[in-house]
């Protein structure tokens, strides 16, 4: 049995997980440039030290998945930065630095984290749809992602940020045709109405129509990530209305203006242990971190994990 064997069946078992924090903002936490056009996926190269210390310093808080740096690594993000055609050196060594980190730890699982990232605009969080490219080159960038994690040694795909329909699709479909598992993870953000929706700001996607995308099967574990923890309750009850399997649940904290993440009334452990105990009490099995979190918060997290055992 393989680690991820190992814990998928705890998972189906009852038992808590806990996930790893960011890399992407933990790299810019401890000095690493953040690229001014493709954000945190051009820091692997130069960082690859830090980026396994990064990794190992998650698994001594009690971190049991590791997530490589592979977010922003795509053509699509790499494009702007002049390194598209380093895609797949940076998704090879961002690879190569997690299964490093979990050479003395068996049990620990690799992921690559899958995003569907494309260029925003300097100074915010908000993309220009006028410069996403044609579904044709989203798909190749894509399917070129999904195969350089398979080849890299990952253990399963991590599909993040999950929110624009038509991207989730081209994402899915890449992930899943590497045959490794794979996780869902969609982000949310709060209507003017207050209904939950998808997170892009372009438009008003009810986070039922993110969520009927995932498939029958192929999906292990679905759950809210990079979104706010006070609606990361709600996002978890609808994730319920469409996967009947394990949930995760790994809030950000902060807020980004492009390429830097603002570290601004983030959350304290204390507080992530509240939000953590209540959610574990509403059935969520996975607790990590994203954005603006940190290893202080894993170790909150493990301490949640420990107290149902």
């Amino acid at each position: 049995m393989t680690a991820y064997q190992r814990l998928l069946q705890r998972l189906r078992d009852g038992k808590m997980v806990v996930l790893d924090g960011p890399t992407g903002t933990e790299l810019q936490k401890r000095g690493a440039p953040m690229d001014p056009a493709a954000w945190c996926g051009p820091a692997t190269l130069g960082n690859d030290a830090l980026l396994t210390e990064i990794h190992t310093d998650y698994i001594a808080a009690g971190a049991e998945i590791i997530t490589a740096n592979t977010f922003a690594a795509s053509r699509l993000m790499l494009r702007d930065a002049g390194l598209a055609d380093r895609s797949g050196e940076i998704i090879a060594r961002a690879c190569a630095a997690a299964v490093k980190a979990r050479e003395a730890h068996p049990d620990v699982v690799v992921a690559g984290s899958f995003s569907h990232m494309v260029p925003v605009t300097a100074g915010t969080d908000a993309l220009d749809p006028s410069r996403v490219p044609p579904d044709t080159e989203v798909a190749a960038a894509f399917a070129d992602l999904a195969q350089g994690l398979k080849a890299g040694g990952v253990d399963m795909i991590m599909l993040e940020m999950m929110y624009h329909p038509g991207r989730t699709r081209l994402a899915l479909d890449a992930a899943l045709s590497t045959g490794l598992p794979v996780w869902f993870g969609f982000s949310a953000r709060r209507g003017a109405d207050g209904a939950v929706l998808g997170f892009d700001r372009t438009a008003d996607y009810p986070i039922g129509e993110i969520l009927s995308l995932i498939p029958p099967k192929g999906v292990d574990v679905v759950g809210p990530m990079h979104t706010p923890a006070d609606l990361i309750a709600d996002a978890v009850a609808a994730a319920r209305q469409h996967f009947s399997g394990p949930v995760m649940a790994y809030p950000d904290s902060g807020y980004f203006a492009m390429p830097d993440w603002r570290f601004v009334d983030t959350l304290t452990p204390e507080q992530y242990i509240a939000f953590g105990t209540a959610w574990a009490d509403a059935g969520v099995q996975v607790l990590g971190g994203c954005c603006g979190l940190g290893v202080e918060h894993v170790r909150a997290a493990a301490s949640v994990r420990a107290a149902r055992a």
